[in-house]
C-alpha cells in the first residue's frame, strides 16, 4: 500500500484564501442582540448563505478548479452534489472557462436544480436510493476524460472551504467556540485547520443532524463509520460516512461531534427569517441549531457560528415556518 499523502495544512488554506480572492465574497459576520440574549454568549454568524451561488461550496469548488492544469480545464469537470456543491462547481467552471457535468439525485430541491442548470451545467440524475453516485461519477470522468471534484474528500476542496472560517478569525479575533454543520466534513476540517493556526484555543464542534450521526460515531468509535441514508429536512448533510481525507483532521482536532433534530433546524430558520431577516437553508442551521442547544456551556464567552448556505426550495421554505 502506497504511503498515505499529507494532509492539507494551513499554508494550503492560505494558499486557497489568494486564490479566491476577488472571486469569492468575503461574507458579512452579523451580530443579533437577541441571539446574545437567548444564549447569554456573544454570537457571531459567518453568513455563507451570502456567499456566491448561496453557499460556502464556491469556496472549494473555485480552488479545485483553479487549481487544474489547461488541458484538465478544458476536459471539464464532474462532480456529484444533492445541491450546494453542484452549483459551486457548476459556477466556478464557467468562472474558470470549463465546463461541469452534474450527478444530482432525482429528488434534490428543485431550485438547486434549476440554479445548477442555469450556470451551463450538465444534470445526470439518479436515484439516491438505487444507485451510486460515487460509481456514476467516476464512470462519466472515465469515458469523457473528464477530472472528478468530489464534494467534500479533496484536499484543494478542504483548503477552499477553511477560508470561512479564517476569515471569520480574521475579522472578529480569537474565539471560545466555533459551531460548523457537519456532512461529510469538509467544512469542518478546514475550519478546525483555520482554528488551529490562528485561534488554537477554540473549541470547534461539528454539527450534524440526529438522523444522520455518522460523525458522531465515527469519532467515538476512532474510525469512520458508515450509515444509511439520513431521513432528516437538512439535506445538504445527508451524506453517509466523513471522507477519508476529512476524518483524520476530524479526529485530531475537533473537540466533539454534536447532533439536532429537524425541529431545532426549523427554530433556527425561523429565527433567522424573523429576527435577522435572513434565509438560511435546514443544513445552513446546523451549527446554529447546535450553538443555540449548548447555550449553557458557553455564558458570557465568544461563539462562532458558521451558516453554511441559503439555498432552500420556498414552498417548502414557508411550509417549514407555517409549521405544516
Amino acid at each position: 500500500m502506497p504511503p498515505a499523502l499529507p494532509l492539507p495544512t494551513i499554508d494550503d488554506v492560505r494558499a486557497a484564501a489568494a486564490r479566491l480572492r476577488g472571486h469569492a465574497h468575503r461574507t458579512s459576520v452579523l451580530r443579533s442582540a437577541t441571539a446574545d440574549a437567548r444564549t447569554g454568549a456573544s454570537l457571531f454568524f459567518k453568513c455563507e448563505n451570502l456567499q456566491r451561488m448561496g453557499a460556502f461550496k464556491f469556496r472549494g469548488a473555485f480552488n479545485a478548479i483553479a487549481k487544474l492544469d489547461p488541458a484538465q480545464r478544458r476536459a471539464g469537470v464532474v462532480a456529484f452534489s444533492s445541491g450546494n456543491h453542484a452549483q459551486a462547481i457548476a459556477l466556478a467552471a464557467r468562472e474558470l472557462g470549463s465546463t461541469a457535468v452534474i450527478v444530482m439525485p432525482a429528488d434534490a430541491p428543485a431550485a438547486k436544480l434549476a440554479a445548477t442548470r442555469g450556470y451551463d451545467a450538465e444534470v445526470i440524475p439518479y436515484d439516491r436510493l438505487r444507485e451510486s453516485r460515487e460509481a456514476i461519477a467516476q464512470r462519466l470522468a472515465d469515458e469523457r476524460g473528464l477530472t472528478l471534484i468530489p464534494p467534500f474528500d479533496h484536499d484543494d476542496v478542504i483548503a477552499g472551504q477553511a477560508t470561512a472560517a479564517l476569515e471569520l478569525f480574521e475579522d472578529v479575533g480569537e474565539l471560545d467556540a466555533l459551531f460548523v454543520p457537519l456532512g461529510g466534513g469538509g467544512l469542518l476540517s478546514g475550519s478546525l485547520l483555520a482554528a488551529e493556526a490562528v485561534s488554537p484555543l477554540c473549541a470547534v464542534f461539528g454539527v450534524e443532524p440526529a438522523a444522520g450521526d455518522d460523525g458522531r460515531q465515527s469519532l467515538r468509535r476512532g474510525e469512520i463509520v458508515t450509515i444509511g441514508i439520513p431521513d432528516t429536512i437538512a439535506d445538504g448533510a445527508m451524506t453517509r460516512h466523513l471522507g477519508e481525507r476529512t476524518f483524520p483532521i476530524i479526529r485530531r482536532l475537533a473537540r466533539d461531534v454534536v447532533t439536532v433534530d429537524d425541529a431545532q433546524l426549523v427554530d433556527a430558520m425561523r429565527f433567522f427569517a424573523e429576527r435577522m431577516k435572513i434565509v438560511v437553508e435546514p443544513t445552513g442551521c446546523l451549527g446554529a441549531a447546535g450553538a443555540f442547544a449548548a447555550a449553557n456551556d458557553w455564558q458570557g464567552r465568544r461563539v462562532g457560528v458558521i451558516l453554511s448556505g441559503g439555498n432552500v426550495d420556498l414552498a417548502r421554505y414557508a411550509a417549514w415556518l407555517a409549521g405544516a
